[in-house]
């Protein structure tokens, strides 16, 4: 994995290593370490949430996004109250804001 630190890489290939030891196949031993090094670097904050990123396409209309885009919406756009609302009211709240 490209993204990996050297560390995470250390980490990866000593897991894999000891579950082929186990008698683990291959592509399982892999897996296996693939999840448990992504596993830390989410728990670590070493890795972005996906959930609380991003503001959804552009393209779809409010009511089509997720609480979560609208919420990061509303942040951009400076609304306060953001975090009590839910997802109707923020879409409302976006659309007063932007006329």
């Amino acid at each position: 994995m490209p993204s990996w630190s050297p560390k995470r890489e250390r980490q990866y290939e000593h897991i894999k290593n000891s579950q082929l030891e186990r008698g683990v196949k291959q592509d399982r031993a892999e897996e296996i370490a693939a999840r448990t090094v992504n596993k830390q670097r989410r728990e670590e904050g070493e890795t972005p949430n996906r959930r609380t990123q991003g503001v959804g396409n552009p393209k779809k209309s409010l009511e089509e996004r997720t609480r979560d885009e609208l919420y990061n919406r509303a942040k951009q756009m400076g609304i306060a109250g953001r975090s009590l609302m839910n997802k109707q009211e923020l879409a409302n709240a976006i659309r007063h804001k932007r006329s």
